[in-house]
């Protein structure tokens, strides 16, 4: 029940529109469970995988089978822009790739991007199809200008950084880094406010999250541009684009 401005709203729930699924390291955990939960007077049956705002996350809290999903359907759309490239010049089949592809790899990146390579892989491998489709036999040499994708998950993740870190946006204080507490107190330490504690990985699973890749980049990308705090989100766009494109994408965190 809801009520708003004096009136009482009843609001209704669809039993079959509801998602249930148990996240636990037993394997007997969803056996418990199974057929105990009930919802509008009907049993909710277990899933291995929920899709919450259009990203799968199954019971064991990985992303595979949402990127093997977007992988899958965004290869069908890179063979039907093939189809379709001999009535487009390259740089208007390269526009229509980055307006209904691309954004399609990129969404809820910030979510799963601790996937393991061998997953995202398969979204460089349909960025390399559509590349080939807009280079040209005189082009070899210099293909069209079109960057990685880990290059743009790493770029969006540290504006997002920045806003949190920065410009203090409320919406995103859940993915506020903890600041770098100094042990001394020295002229470079004078200089690291905008420093963040890098947490300790454990695994090459948690390295690649956002708290512990983002915390490493921030730190080097504030190191290099000492002036982040007077920034705007479309400076700190252009400012990180360039910075990353001088790093290879593995030696970054090196």
């Amino acid at each position: 029940m809801v009520e708003q401005w004096g009136e009482v709203w009843q609001v209704n729930f669809a039993p079959e529109k509801t998602q249930a699924m148990v996240i636990s390291r037993s394997p007997d955990a969803s056996h418990a469970v199974s057929g105990k939960l009930r919802f509008g007077g009907k049993c909710l049956p277990l899933q291995d995988y929920i899709k919450i705002l259009g990203v799968c996350v199954d019971r064991s809290l990985r992303f595979d089978r949402h990127i093997a999903g977007i992988a899958r359907q965004t290869s069908l759309r890179v063979s039907a822009l093939r189809r379709m490239a001999d009535t487009l010049d390259p740089r208007g089949t390269l526009t229509l790739y980055k307006a209904q592809i691309r954004p399609c790899m990129e969404y809820g990146a910030l979510s799963w991007m601790s996937s393991a390579a061998v997953h995202m892989q398969r979204l460089d491998a349909v960025q390399r199809r559509a590349l080939r489709l807009v280079t040209t036999e005189e082009e070899e040499q210099h293909p069209a200008p079109l960057t990685s994708l880990e290059h743009r998950r790493d770029v969006s993740a540290l504006v997002v950084c920045h806003k949190t870190q920065v410009q203090r946006v409320s919406h995103l204080n859940p993915l506020r880094l903890q600041p770098h507490t100094a042990q001394r107190c020295t002229r470079d330490a004078a200089r690291s406010d905008e420093l963040v504690q890098v947490p300790r990985s454990r695994s090459s699973q948690h390295q690649r999250t956002y708290t512990a890749r983002t915390s490493s980049l921030w730190n080097i990308f504030v190191a290099a541009t000492p002036q982040v705090r007077s920034m705007t989100t479309q400076q700190v766009k252009v400012a990180v684009h360039k910075w990353r494109g001088r790093h290879p994408s593995r030696l970054v965190l090196q």
